[in-house]
């Protein structure tokens, strides 16, 4: 009989228990539901970028030596380096250098392994599109530093947070 009572304690207090946890996870949801929606208007409020962000490549022509570290250690071999051997130097020289952004899932390998440093990821976010050509981005397009939305006067800027509060 001792045993019986016992199990019926340990059964109660696992019931108390459960039942509390589901009273606690139910005021969680409660208090969820109370907020006020939070709309960021997009063109004008923009997120800040949290530090690691991987966004567009930035390339420096200048910097390449054509090595193709980049195409080697891209999972889907997208850089695109076109150079030239100059045989009385007996060097690359670099032609042209292409990202398909449509294609590209923003690994940052390339930057990762470039010796040279002539590959770093931005905060640019926005590469959209009507027409999925136009994001085949050669050197000089890749060149271009994006304005920052800290620095751009025209936009307001909303911390990148899971808890963003309305003023």
């Amino acid at each position: 009989m001792f045993p019986m009572v016992t199990g019926f304690m340990n059964y109660g207090q696992q019931t108390v228990r459960a039942a509390r946890y589901i009273g606690q996870s139910f005021m969680i949801t409660l208090s969820h539901a109370n907020r006020l929606p939070v709309t960021i208007q997009y063109p004008y409020e923009k997120l800040i970028t949290a530090e690691r962000f991987r966004g567009r490549i930035h390339f420096e022509f200048d910097k390449c030596i054509a090595c193709e570290v980049c195409v080697r250690v891209c999972p889907i071999d997208l850089p695109v380096v076109d150079w030239k051997l100059e045989t009385d130097i007996r060097k690359k020289r670099l032609l042209n250098y292409s990202i398909d952004f449509g294609i590209c899932i923003f690994c940052g390998n390339c930057v990762e392994y470039c010796p040279t440093n002539c590959l770093s990821m931005t905060e640019e976010y926005e590469l959209s599109t009507y027409d999925r050509h136009e994001l085949n981005y050669n050197q000089i397009a890749l060149g271009r530093l994006p304005i920052s939305v800290i620095d751009d006067y025209t936009i307001r800027t909303i911390l990148n947070s899971p808890q963003i509060k309305k003023k």
